[in-house]
C-alpha cells in the first residue's frame, strides 16, 4: 500500500507566523509544501468524508510537481484553519493517523486584533474593532461546522480561533502527543534558524548547513493596539487563557 502523501501539517495557528515558517522550511532540498502554501483540502467544501486516502492524495496532486519521485521527499501542507474544528481533525486522522502537526501559537489577544486587521484589508469585515470583537458569537451562531466559503467560521473568528485549549484537547484526542510540536510565534520572529532546526529535527530531516533566510513576520500596517486595548482583551479571553494555561500548562505574557 503506498502511504500518504503528506505526512506533516503547519496546522495552525493563524496570523502566527505559519507563512513565513512555511517558507523558511521550503528552502530544504527534501521538504515540499504547495506552492500556494495553503492546499486547504480537508476543509475544502466538497471535501467527502468517504474518500480514502488515495482519493485525498490525488486532491494534493495539484499542489504538488509530478515530476519528481517521492523517495526521500517529505511533502507537507500549511493550512492553519486545520486546528480550529475536531471535523477537521478526524478527517486528517483517517487519512493519515501518523500525520506530526506543527503548532505556532501566539498570544490570542494580538492574534485576533491582526485577524480582524487582515479581514478589513480584504474587504471582509465591516463592524470596527471592538463591536465585531463583541459580536462574535452572535455572527458565529448557525456555522459551527460551515466551511463555505464566505462563512463567519472562516472570516470572524477572532476570540474563537485564540481558545487554544479547546483545539489542543481536541487534538491530543485524535494524535499522540509526540506527534505535535507546539511552538511559541516569538521563537519564530526571535531566532528563525533555531525555530526551524526543532522544526526539521521533529520531521526526522537533517538540519540545513547554514542558517536559513526567514522572510519577516507579524507585519502589518495597522496601528500597534493601547495597553489598555490589550488589557481589556485578555480580560474577554480570560476563560480561554486560565484553561490553557491549567490544562496545556502554556500561559503568555504581555510582548
Amino acid at each position: 500500500m503506498t502511504p500518504p502523501r503528506v505526512r506533516f501539517l503547519i496546522g495552525g495557528v493563524q496570523k502566527a507566523g505559519t507563512t513565513a515558517l512555511a517558507q523558511c522550511l521550503a528552502q530544504h532540498p527534501h521538504v515540499r509544501l504547495p506552492a500556494t502554501k495553503e492546499a486547504h483540502v480537508f476543509d475544502a467544501p466538497d471535501f467527502d468524508d468517504g474518500w480514502s486516502a488515495a482519493e485525498v492524495d490525488a486532491r494534493y496532486a495539484t499542489h504538488f510537481s509530478l515530476a519528481e519521485p517521492d523517495t526521500g521527499i517529505l511533502h507537507g501542507d500549511a493550512t492553519p484553519i486545520y486546528v480550529l474544528h475536531p471535523r477537521l481533525m478526524a478527517r486528517i486522522a483517517r487519512y493519515n493517523p501518523r500525520m506530526r502537526w506543527i503548532l505556532l501559537l501566539r498570544d490570542p489577544a494580538t492574534r485576533a486584533i491582526s485577524h480582524y486587521h487582515m479581514e478589513r484589508a480584504r474587504g471582509g469585515e465591516r463592524w470596527p474593532l471592538w463591536p465585531a470583537l463583541l459580536l462574535e458569537r452572535w455572527r458565529l451562531r448557525g456555522h459551527a461546522d460551515d466551511f463555505s466559503d464566505g462563512s463567519p467560521l472562516r472570516h470572524h473568528s477572532y476570540r474563537l480561533r485564540g481558545d487554544y485549549a479547546r483545539q489542543l484537547d481536541a487534538l491530543y484526542a485524535y494524535f499522540p502527543r509526540e506527534q505535535v510540536l507546539l511552538l511559541h510565534s516569538a521563537q519564530l520572529r526571535n531566532d528563525a534558524t533555531a525555530c526551524v532546526r526543532s522544526v526539521l529535527e521533529f520531521l526526522g530531516m537533517p538540519a540545513p548547513a547554514q542558517d536559513v533566510e526567514c522572510p519577516e513576520s507579524f507585519v502589518g500596517d495597522y496601528a500597534a493596539p493601547s495597553a489598555l486595548g490589550l488589557r481589556l482583551l485578555r480580560w474577554l479571553m480570560r476563560r480561554e487563557l486560565r484553561e490553557l494555561r491549567d490544562r496545556h500548562g502554556i500561559s503568555f505574557t504581555d510582548r
